[in-house]
């Protein structure tokens, strides 16, 4: 049987046309080691941790590619100051925080949180790039934002360009950049997402987008997903959520999340801007409740509500408040409640899309 393949793999240098996302080092070499397209997500990473991750990811992946994505939103503050976002934050907000901290007995952290390590800001976002730039990596991912400079250098150093699009409205403005591949990311997506449904979206993507290639992400999780994601113009599939329960990822997972993910449901997450200011899928626990409740402030914008609730959000893993732990995960959760290695993962994917798309003449008549 043949297996399913797309003119992407050709030109990337892979064998199967999955693009996986994932925090996790041994992740990201596990999808590229298994015939797809590993890809680090790295915006809250240090800038010689970014140095030092990549550098392990080549080491473990060898010749075969792999890539790095970060977030590079417009309007972010030039320096990473601390001090000058507090300032700005209003006093309700500040509140809101000491009542949920009050509420849960929540003590205090002892190192500050993910989101709250540095502030995002032009000053970090120019030293994480100049570290992917210098590196190894195969493709520059931007998650949010893709700055034609940006674009423009990367390509210059011989790397492929990829943005995630969740608007036909954007996809001018990423070929303008210069963009080589479009992800269209559909509302059903985990983390940062727009608010199109993927079947909605992927058509008006690939329309627009021309001769560009197009991954398609959002609530894609089996081999039907694959098949489908093709039939609608798609090159590939975009894939987060599918790797949270994954084996190796469970070193790197608070084992309270590793439960709520596995007892999840497609029903049982919420788009909330309580997490980075900006809409954020993620399960649905106490925290995203919280802020839904009708004595809830508005989250404020990035990168204020970081570092509003930076802090707590890393007191709250370090000092397991149950009630409060979440993870960032897609309508797709509802297709994973089991541990599995990376491999497995990709082989049920990829032998079901093969199976069905080799049965595809069965439509026709």
């Amino acid at each position: 049987m043949s297996k399913v393949w797309t003119p992407l793999c050709e030109d990337l240098g892979i064998k199967y046309p999955v693009f996986g996302f994932a925090h996790d080092v041994d992740v990201v070499a596990a999808i590229t080691n298994s015939g797809g397209y590993g890809v680090y997500g790295a915006t809250r990473r240090f800038p010689h941790e970014i140095e030092d991750e990549l550098a392990q990811i080549k080491k473990l992946v060898g010749e075969k590619p792999f890539g790095v994505d970060l977030v590079l939103p417009p309007g972010m503050p030039e320096h990473n100051s601390r001090e000058a976002i507090e300032a700005e934050i209003p006093i309700e907000h500040k509140q809101f925080v000491d009542d949920l901290i009050e509420q849960y007995s929540v003590p205090e952290a002892t190192e500050p949180g993910m989101r709250t390590r540095f502030i995002r800001s032009k000053e970090i976002e120019d030293q994480q790039l100049e570290a992917v730039l210098s590196s190894q990596v195969n493709m520059l991912a931007c998650g949010i934002g893709a700055p034609a400079k940006v674009i423009s250098e990367a390509k210059r150093l011989g790397k492929t360009t990829l943005a995630l699009i969740g608007s036909p409205h954007h996809v001018g403005r990423a070929i303008e950049a210069g963009v080589e591949i479009l992800v269209a990311q559909g509302y059903d997506a985990g983390a940062h997402t727009g608010p199109i449904g993927t079947y909605s979206l992927v058509p008006q993507i690939v329309d627009a987008a021309g001769e560009i290639p197009v991954l398609v992400a959002g609530g894609v999780a089996t081999g039907r997903h694959v098949a489908a994601a093709l039939a609608m113009g798609g090159q590939g599939v975009w894939m987060g959520t599918a790797w949270l329960l994954s084996d190796e990822h469970q070193a790197h997972l608070h084992p309270v999340n590793a439960e709520k993910l596995k007892a999840a449901g497609s029903a049982d997450t919420v788009i909330t801007r309580s997490e980075s200011g900006k809409p954020f899928r993620q399960i649905i626990t106490g925290w995203s409740q919280a802020w839904e409740a009708p004595n809830a402030p508005k989250p404020l914008k990035m990168p204020m509500q970081d570092v509003l609730i930076g802090d707590l959000l890393g007191a709250i893993e370090e000092h397991d408040i149950e009630p409060l732990i979440h993870s960032g995960a897609g309508q797709s959760i509802g297709y994973f409640n089991e541990i599995k290695p990376v491999n497995d993962i990709m082989s049920d994917l990829v032998d079901e899309a093969s199976e069905i798309l080799n049965k595809q003449t069965n439509f026709l008549r």
